[in-house]
């Protein structure tokens, strides 16, 4: 596709409002479903009579899907559809979306048909009672239990308690955001599923609705077992954001207490035996000898590393001018 025409498709010419709900949805190799997901978006989409726009990603499609995106293009401008060069993963396929989405609502989900679009009202009314967030949580799965459903409820339990957000599902893509609080998210990796979490650093309301669990209709899922692991180190980054973010010092500096205590402690010991019990450290205590010396370099490093994180995060704030706060609204007289 030249870039003529990757121009042509991203820019609806027929729109005559802006509109003011955007519905997000990345897709790789999703061609067996994409019409019948199509007409079902904006089937929901319309009865909220409300202007819309559907922003669909093809995520480095490799079977029909960029043609029939083009094709339906074509026929409904309300459509923006992005092609990416390649198969990034939902992450940035996601990322994409919400980068090109104009709505000051913005709804995500999957383009497999997982999720039923007819619960696309639900998640609208929610942000316009004041919820920053609305979150799906799929009450009953249709996946199996052993390989999907147990190890993304052990999963969800684990985020849960490190992020400190209390959603039950974190790992599905059906959201609705407010346009401000996405603003200043950023997103890399696999950290779609940690939205909620990440959200939340800025103070942001979040509410769960209950959704539908369809279960694919076609192909099979992108993710297994596999994943587990990508999550777990995932969730020890989003962890340290939570807690750390502008303060990393905290945190290298427990590291450095914890490692030079051990090694008091040990030396307290070391220097009884070698004093009161007349031994000769080197000789029966050795190995512990050079463990509390070790832990007194670990320690330092630790120091040193906290000291030099701290440096790092004042030249990321101050060089972009970024905030270390989230402003919800201002009052003020004119």
């Amino acid at each position: 596709m030249s870039d003529r025409k990757l121009e042509r498709l991203r820019i609806p010419v027929s729109i005559q409002q802006e509109p003011l709900l955007s519905v997000v949805i990345p897709l790789h190799n999703e061609a067996a479903t994409l019409e019948e997901l199509y007409e079902r978006v904006r089937d929901a989409a319309d009865t909220l009579d409300r202007p819309w726009e559907l922003v669909l990603v093809n995520d480095g499609s490799t079977d029909a899907t960029p043609r029939i995106l083009d094709s339906l293009f074509e026929k409904d401008h309300r459509l923006s559809v992005v092609h990416l060069r390649k198969n990034y993963g939902q992450t940035a396929a996601l990322m994409a979306g919400f980068d090109h989405a104009r709505g000051e609502i913005i709804v995500s989900l999957d383009g497999d048909l997982q999720h039923a679009p007819e619960e696309i009202p639900e998640f609208v009314k929610k942000i316009e009672e004041g919820y920053e967030m609305v979150s799906g949580w799929r009450t009953a799965r249709t996946d199996a239990f052993w390989t999907r459903t147990f190890p993304s409820r052990i999963a969800n339990w684990l985020i849960g308690k490190v992020s400190g957000v209390h959603v039950h599902d974190f790992g599905t893509t059906f959201k609705a955001y407010r346009r401000e609080v996405l603003s200043d998210l950023h997103l890399y990796g696999d950290l779609h599923r940690f939205v909620p979490a990440l959200i939340a650093l800025n103070g942001a309301r979040i509410i769960e609705i209950p959704i539908k669990d369809m279960g694919r209709n076609n192909g099979k899922s992108h993710y297994g077992l596999s994943r587990t692991f990508r999550v777990a180190f995932d969730l020890l980054t989003v962890g340290f954001l939570m807690r750390y973010l502008t303060r990393p010092l905290h945190f290298f500096g427990k590291a450095f207490l914890g490692c030079w205590g051990i090694s008091f402690l040990v030396g307290l010991f070391l220097s009884y035996r070698k004093f009161i019990d007349g031994v000769s450290i080197l000789e029966v205590h050795g190995l512990l000898a050079m463990f509390a010396s070790v832990l007194v370099v670990v320690g330092v490093e630790f120091l040193a590393i906290g000291l030099m994180s701290e440096m790092l995060m004042r030249i990321y704030f101050e060089s972009q001018n970024k905030k270390i706060y989230s402003v919800r609204n201002i009052l003020r007289t004119q």
